[in-house]
């Protein structure tokens, strides 16, 4: 059983190895191994994870075990948007999908954002099981970008938002 629980510094090794297993596993066959491995590099690093870990505006999660983290989300408050939180992680370690633990992630991050009237997230248009999902939770269609990812790495993304309500 998983329980979902923020995440502290002592994760962040784990989290990394989930993030870096994942991101391989979904987009190797849609972007190309070498491109994803760069991403990885980028996104995921020790740096980049502590920057986000310490965000006073961001939700950064982990389902746990007490053995292993199975999943991960991060979200944080738009700087660009307001009263828009944007999702910019949530993935389940691969053996461990469609078992309910990104559902019990999203439900938890939903809830974080008080000052939020939307969530709203980006992903890679061909991805259809996270979209499928997504829509799933209440996602809908808004928009589409063709410059996505660090650096405005030309990767395309399907732009989706869900109402939050207040709870």
């Amino acid at each position: 059983m998983y329980f979902v629980r923020t995440a502290s510094e002592r994760d962040l090794d784990k989290v990394r190895a989930l993030l870096t297993e994942t991101f391989h596993a979904t987009y190797d066959a849609l972007l190309g191994a070498p491109k994803v491995a760069e991403l990885v590099a980028t996104l995921f690093s020790q740096a980049a994870l502590k920057t986000r870990l310490a965000n006073k505006n961001a939700e950064f999660l982990v389902a746990d075990d007490g053995k292993e983290i199975g999943g991960v989300g991060y979200a944080a408050m738009s700087g660009e948007m307001t009263k828009t939180a944007t999702l910019h992680l949530l993935y389940v370690r691969p053996s461990l999908q469609r078992q309910g633990i990104g559902r019990d992630i999203f439900a938890e991050l939903e809830t974080c954002f008080p000052a939020a009237e939307i969530m709203r997230l980006e992903v890679e248009p061909r991805n259809e099981p996270a979209i499928t999902f997504y829509r799933r939770l209440g996602f809908a269609d808004v928009g589409k970008s063709d410059n996505n990812g660090p650096g405005q790495s030309g990767i395309a993304a399907l732009i989706l938002e869900k109402p939050l309500t207040s709870y």
